[in-house]
């Protein structure tokens, strides 16, 4: 054996796999099978069971994707399996749902690394005991339909029920394959190690295995159990004293909606959450992590029993719920408000179901990490945060495991990443020794977690996956290995680790820059669903607090359960299939036809009595501006603050001049003067109270860049496509559509690419500091991407992009690896590159990408990728953004209120109330962003956040009735009351503070 190690090798190789072959050693065909299908929808238990019948054979083919068969099938226990546990044995190669009396019990899967063919029927089976059970097969994989044949096999499904058996199970062979495949995986990681120690045991597990090899007889199980006694000693070898010790939970990461619709996710949440409880009775050690408060509350609706198996687990201590949001939410796109909302939705939901709330916020699959998280998270009750993400970084590896981070405003939580870089662990030995190899704070921590189970399209552990585990221990040659909830770990971590390294500021993620613009439409939806749900709550709650309206909470709660719904983190970055942007797109029309009408009605409510229309001022900030009367025309409106403002006589009329020897068009107002060339180019802005120019060279140029990253195509821009801009055609249409006292404006419009249209209008308003650009797009390229780039008048070594509830500031330069990095990123309303005395920021609102280099910033408008969806962003696009050019940096100048006002037209009621301030704050740092009604009482909550990054103590007066008022966290928990003064509060905050308070 010694002289020839790889023949023994594989020896015992192959006799593992023989005994995996013995674990079912009789198997017997089922007495009926039949079927009904195809059905398009997803239909309930009791639905299906009254579909048409009829037999079934093997080698059917099942089709088409998407849709699915029922199967009913019927077994008899054979006399000599009495006593015996009988398993079926099933493949489809597709996802399936086993039902036993009417109950979802588990998923069977096959193909895609998804070893699961077999499910439990009965564990003590009963002579001649007729087994009747359902199946529910699903024309998907794990990953969506897959490759689908060509030519001559286009007709083929990849989906065939080619086995429908029933098995005995050997427990015996069980084991010893499982111990043999245990130890065989780790002598062949061990000898490979060439400069380990533990090359001796290596030696020792080929030795002995051979051993065993030559002792066992295979045909007489008799000669079985003395032969496994040495492989059972084999695992008496214990580590040593001082070892990487690895925390496992089991996990299935289902992603809400990705290649697969969300109708389908139900199932996948069924099917694993169903396999977790079952195998929970056969491993008492085994704990599975759950994060997704909708998930949990779609099983609820659509599976009572199942829903009730995992609240007992839950108490039994093998169910964890974790992450304490509703959904596991993009980290750059949605709001601030929106990520304290999920929260919100979250935490209240497990604290309802459960009685806890999650300590920890379960990310691990999300496209970058904004620098205020770690302050969101505590705001809501959360200290501890767990993600994997930064693993697959292109330039700059995350050079800690375990570290506290930091936001922007100095909290902190304690988190952690998983070495083992995969949420999807499988438990291999490979990987388990690799947890320890590339863990990279040992003089710190000996510590670390992984998350072990089939994910992204769910499935979870596997019964081999929980079988290594028990082998692994204490065991020489792999790090001690237990299974631990979240809290347990964190625990444990928290207390063990030494003087922990800080990171400070977003953790961006260098890859998937794509998904700050793919799927335009979705994410035009998100910004405005969110500008919709908070000018409603505001309306409504103050309303309600005058006892002008009532609230209808359930309405308003199911707004915002579509919302943060379609922030998951494969939704609105734009990386599904096209039927989960189809769902989007209705879910979104919906949502409007139902918010619309309640932000009118409780407009009108708070507007006062009478038939006059009058502007009321939704956000907290001044504004005297044009705006669109609902009856027709154009006029005036202002408003101190946030409340009922008034219609007044204009004072600044816009000109327009057009020259037709320079082939311009000038548009000028008592603030800025604009003049555009025919081609739609912004030659030169001037800012005139100050004089300066804001243009380095013409702007508002649309460049068309090729778009071919090699992987990822929905997710990833890569650093090449920045060789390849080109601009678009000249303007074929140049027209001035708009020429009154309050507003000029000039229409344009221009072939782009191949196939595709922009039209849009330049315009600008009587005394606005802003110049709008109004754009309808008709969208058919392939493969390329938009932009739109301004060269400004401005040197700066960084521009600053807001972010939720603050600002980052980004190199405009490639200096370093960092740097380079950040050749696109994500930001919200406004980007801005600003020099001592002067700048200029654009404002959008809808967009999400930005770049600049040097002097040059660009908005990302429009991407055309191919997959997973072929008809990604094809079709029509309205977006807007302007240019604002401001005197002093960009705190000075004013962005954050202007990017606000820009986002927040004015709302109009109808009564004929006198112009009233409901909240009024004297300290321009400090912005009241959010007001809404309580969720367990009649009282006021009020978001505020510091956005200069200054420190103070501001004075916010209250003109709607309260009792008392008190600071609260995200989750409404109240805290230390609040010095008043009449209608004043005293409010003291700090660089990029939330802060939340109630009127009680």
């Amino acid at each position: 054996m010694l002289r020839h190690p790889q023949y023994t090798r594989k020896r015992i190789a192959q006799l593992a796999d023989r005994f995996a072959q013995r674990i079912y050693p009789q198997t017997r065909p089922l007495d009926s099978l039949l079927v009904a299908g195809p059905i398009e929808q997803r239909i309930g238990y009791a639905e299906a069971m009254k579909l048409d019948y009829a037999p079934a054979n093997l080698g059917m083919q099942l089709g088409p994707p998407w849709h699915t068969f029922w199967f009913k099938a019927r077994a008899t226990v054979p006399t000599e399996w009495a006593g015996r546990r009988v398993d079926l044995l099933w493949s489809t190669h597709s996802e399936n749902t086993l039902w036993v009396h009417g109950r979802a019990l588990q998923g069977l899967n096959a193909g895609e690394g998804q070893a699961r063919p077999e499910a439990t029927l009965v564990h003590e089976a009963e002579d001649g005991a007729e087994l009747t059970f359902e199946l529910e097969t699903a024309c998907n994989k794990n990953f969506g339909v897959g490759k689908q044949g060509k030519g001559a096999f286009a007709s083929l499904s990849p989906f065939i029920l080619d086995r429908a058996q029933i098995g005995v199970f050997d427990s015996l062979a069980w084991t010893i394959h499982h111990d043999l495949k245990f130890l065989s995986d780790l002598e062949d990681s061990l000898s490979e190690d060439q400069g380990s120690i533990d090359r001796t045991f290596a030696g020792e597990l080929l030795f002995e295995m051979n051993r065993f090899a030559n002792e066992i007889d295979e045909e007489d199980a008799a000669t079985w159990p003395e032969a496994h006694r040495i492989l059972q000693a084999l695992f008496q070898r214990g580590n040593a004293s001082s070892v990487h010790e690895l925390s496992a939970i089991g996990h299935a990461h289902i992603d809400t909606a990705w290649l697969w619709p969300l109708a389908e996710t139900t199932r996948k949440c069924q099917r694993s959450f169903g396999t977790a409880t079952r195998y929970m009775e056969e491993y008492p050690e085994y704990k599975f992590a759950c994060s997704q408060a909708y998930q949990y509350d779609t099983i609820e609706r659509h599976d009572p029993d199942l829903f009730a198996r995992i609240q007992a687990a839950f108490k039994r201590g093998q169910w964890v719920p974790v992450g304490g949001t509703w959904i596991e939410p993009d980290c750059n796109i949605p709001s601030g408000e929106s990520l304290i909302r999920q929260f919100l939705y979250g935490q209240r939901y497990f604290q309802k179901r459960f009685g806890r709330r999650c300590r920890e916020f379960w990310n691990p699959d999300v496209f970058g990490y904004n620098g205020q998280l770690p302050q969101i998270m505590r705001h809501c009750d959360i200290a501890r945060f767990l993600t994997q993400k930064l693993s697959w970084n292109y330039f700059n590896k995350p050079h800690t495991h375990t570290f506290d981070w930091v936001a922007v405003d100095g909290s902190s939580v304690l988190a952690h990443f998983p070495p083992a870089d995969t949420y999807n662990a499988v438990v291999s030995i490979r990987e388990l020794r690799f947890n320890a190899a590339n863990h990279k704070d040992f003089d710190r921590s000996r510590h670390s977690y992984m998350l072990f189970g089939h994910g992204d399209g769910g499935g979870g552990p596997t019964r081999q996956m929980l079988e290594y585990l028990r082998r692994a221990r204490d065991l020489q040659g792999l790090p001690r290995t237990a299974i631990r909830s979240s809290d347990e770990f964190f625990d444990v971590l928290e207390a063990e680790t030494k003087d922990r390294l800080s990171v400070v500021g977003e953790l961006y993620f260098e890859l998937h820059r794509g998904t700050y613009t793919s799927q335009g439409l979705t994410k035009r939806n998100n910004r405005y669903g969110e500008v919709m749900l908070h000018d409603l709550e505001l309306l409504s709650a103050v309303g309600h607090r005058l006892g002008l309206t009532g609230y209808d909470h359930a309405a308003v709660d199911a707004l915002w359960h579509t919302l943060l719904l379609n922030q998951f983190h494969d939704i609105l970055p734009g990386s599904s299939i096209g039927q989960v942007y189809e769902d989007a797109a209705r879910q979104f029309e919906a949502f409007f036809a139902e918010a619309e009408p309640m932000r009118k009605s409780a407009a009108d409510a708070v507007s006062g009595k009478g038939n006059r229309l009058v502007p009321i001022n939704t956000v907290s900030v001044c504004r005297r501006e044009v705006a669109e009367h609902p009856d027709g025309g154009l006029v005036v409106a202002e408003s101190a603050g946030m409340g009922i403002g008034r219609v007044v006589e204009a004072d600044d009329p816009v000109i327009v001049r057009e020259d037709a020897a320079a082939a311009t068009i000038t548009l000028e107002n008592q603030v800025l003067r604009a003049v555009l060339d025919r081609d739609g180019r912004l030659v030169s802005l001037i800012e005139k109270f100050s004089g300066r120019q804001a243009m380095a060279e013409p702007g508002n140029i649309m460049e068309l860049y090729d778009d071919r990253p090699t992987a990822w195509d929905a997710w990833d821009v890569e650093p090449p496509h920045l060789e390849t801009a080109a601009p678009c055609p000249p303007a074929d249409r140049c027209e001035v559509v708009t020429a009154s006292s309050l507003r000029a404006e000039v229409a344009f419009g221009r072939p782009v690419g191949k196939r595709s249209r922009i039209d849009f209008a330049v315009r600008l308003d009587s005394w606005s500091r802003r110049l709008e650009i109004h754009c309808r797009a008709d969208w058919h390229e392939s493969h390329k991407f938009l932009k739109v780039a301004f060269p400004v008048n401005v040197l700066a070594m960084n521009a600053t992009y807001e972010m939720q509830f603050h600002a980052v500031e980004r190199p405009t330069h490639y200096n370093t690896s960092h740097d380079l990095a950040r050749f696109e990123v994500p930001g919200h309303r406004w980007a801005d590159l600003s020099e001592h005395g002067f700048g200029v920021a654009l404002l959008t609102d809808c967009k999400y990408g930005y770049s600049t280099r040097g002097h040059r910033i660009h908005i990302s408008l429009l991407r055309a990728p191919a997959h997973p969806d072929p008809d990604a962003d094809q079709g029509e696009h309205r977006f807007s953004y302007a240019v604002f050019p401001h005197i002093g940096d960009w705190r000075i100048g004013g962005v954050v209120a202007e990017a606000v006002r820009f986002n927040h037209p004015m709302v109009w009621g109808r009564g004929g109330g006198a112009p009233v301030v409901w909240f009024e704050v004297n300290d321009e740092n400090l912005l009241l962003d959010t007001v809404k009604k309580a969720e367990d009482d009649d009282g006021l909550v009020l978001r505020f956040f510091e956005r200069h990054g200054g420190r103070g103590e501001a004075r916010v007066r209250v003109n709607v009735p309260f009792h008392q008022a008190v600071f609260c966290n995200g989750l409404e928990d109240e805290g230390e009351p609040i010095p008043r003064d009449g209608d004043l509060l005293s409010i003291p905050y700090q660089p990029w503070k939330i802060i939340s308070i109630k009127l009680k």
